[in-house]
């Protein structure tokens, strides 16, 4: 009986093993399916996408693949002590100061990307030139975009270079790559210093810099590269009535910035203002610029206008930086005196300030 008892036994284990194994053979082949299905769609996205900008035979090798573009969306967002991109910084690492905050999406990426990411010192932020007054039509209408090969450089005084041979804004495909120093990871949350991003800057992708490979030995650069203090100013000077203005404006603003007190806002204007953020046309042509026109310049996009001397000391220029307008002057001798600060109007900044971050930092100093 107990050997009967057995045999069934076995049986039945024998007959639930083939069940079980055969669920797992249908689950295998269903995923399968998926996974052709998935490839399959993936390749009639890119077929249509292909199809939207056709290339003529010369243009594309008969064997080439590769499909006209690929979808991209950002992953997050820049917040800036940058207000607009007059000012911003034409270099990474260049106002040590500059701090920005960089916000995942949930929706596309989880909190735990970014786990491991703070025990690197510095990190790559890939993002695109969004306030670029040709954005639209350069994606919507390519062949009407008129892209200029050749733009002006700040350190060549308006002399002219391939744009491929520069860092300016207006490129083919308006992407941007910045280093920026790591401060701090909270959630969906990056905090950076040293940065030359502005406010709203849609994000890309993130990658820890590595020296052993980012940094190259020997790297030679342009002899007009290596002009020493081609954009320095002489001296920053600010004056009593600024000094008195910037506390009541401080006030205001404390929550929300990413500094720790007023004066060490004062010190990030200062390292702002020790480079000339004027455009080449406002340095050659010193002259009246609203406070609209103003926010929209930008120090890598000059014009050929030409505009009336009025005298150096007679043009008042505006920085905006985290909610307030520093209006300052400068003369002949490239000496700047900052002259007031007021708060801008309608600027709501929804983000955590320095004391939300204070505790994340610990024994590393903003």
């Amino acid at each position: 009986m107990a050997g009967l008892f057995y045999r069934r036994k076995c049986a039945r284990l024998a007959a639930r093993v083939r069940e079980v194994e055969a669920s797992l053979a249908v689950a295998a082949e269903k995923a399968a399916a998926e996974r052709r299905g998935r490839v399959r769609a993936q390749q009639s996205l890119r077929r249509a996408l292909s199809q939207q900008e056709p290339r003529s035979d010369e243009a594309r090798p008969a064997k080439a693949a590769a499909p006209a573009s690929y979808p991209l969306a950002p992953i997050g967002t820049v917040q800036s002590c940058f207000s607009t991109r007059n000012g911003t910084p034409r270099q990474p690492l260049v106002v040590t100061l500059a701090r920005a905050t960089v916000v995942l999406d949930p929706a596309r990426v989880p909190a735990a990307a970014l786990e491991g990411l703070a025990s690197y010192s510095h990190c790559w932020i890939l993002y695109v030139f969004h306030l670029n007054t040709d954005l639209d039509k350069l994606w919507k209408d390519p062949a009407r975009s008129k892209l200029k090969a050749k733009v002006r450089v700040p350190r060549l005084k308006g002399g002219k270079m391939g744009v491929l041979a520069t860092r300016s804004p207006h490129r083919p495909n308006p992407i941007g790559l910045s280093v920026a120093k790591v401060e701090a990871v909270d959630g969906h949350t990056l905090l950076l210093s040293g940065v030359d991003l502005v406010d709203g800057t849609p994000v890309f992708d993130i990658k820890p810099y590595l020296p052993y490979s980012d940094s190259v030995k020997g790297a030679a650069v342009p002899n007009w590269l290596e002009v020493d203090g081609a954009l320095a100013v002489e001296s920053v000077h600010f004056s009593e009535h600024f000094i008195s203005a910037l506390p009541t404006c401080w006030t205001h603003i404390q929550q929300q910035s990413l500094y720790a007190s007023a004066d060490e806002f004062q010190d990030l204007i200062k390292q702002v203002l020790s480079w000339d953020i004027r455009s080449i046309s406002q340095r050659t042509h010193p002259h009246q610029v609203s406070m609209e026109a103003d926010a929209n310049d930008h120090c890598g996009e000059d014009t050929d206008d030409d505009h009336r001397d009025t005298g150096h000391c007679g043009v008042v220029y505006h920085l905006h930086l985290e909610g307030i307008d520093v209006s300052y002057r400068i003369d002949q001798g490239s000496n700047i005196v900052v002259e007031d600060a007021a708060l801008l109007p309608d600027v709501v900044q929804k983000r955590h300030g320095y004391l939300a971050w204070r505790d994340k930092l610990g024994s590393s100093v903003l």
